[in-house]
């Protein structure tokens, strides 16, 4: 899979995947999403953001869990 709007820098936030060269971490967006909040309410909070690098950042977080196996908890 190929993310056009995700960059990763290692001499801007220290390397984490950020949305198109702008100082805004996939996990930032990712969280908000989490949280609840609207793709209107987002891209208020970080102007420079289209509605497409919102999406993007969700694929690309997706993908990386498929990457790897995470520790849970079983279930009772």
């Amino acid at each position: 899979m190929k993310f056009n709007r995700i960059t990763v820098n290692p001499n801007q936030m220290g390397g984490v995947p950020c949305i198109r060269g702008l100082r805004i971490p996939v996990a930032a967006i990712v969280g908000m999403v989490a949280e609840g909040m609207t793709e209107p309410e987002i891209l208020k909070i970080y102007p420079d953001m289209q509605a497409e690098d919102i999406r993007e950042a969700l694929r690309y977080a997706a993908e990386a869990v498929r990457e790897r196996e995470l520790p849970l908890v079983p279930a009772p």
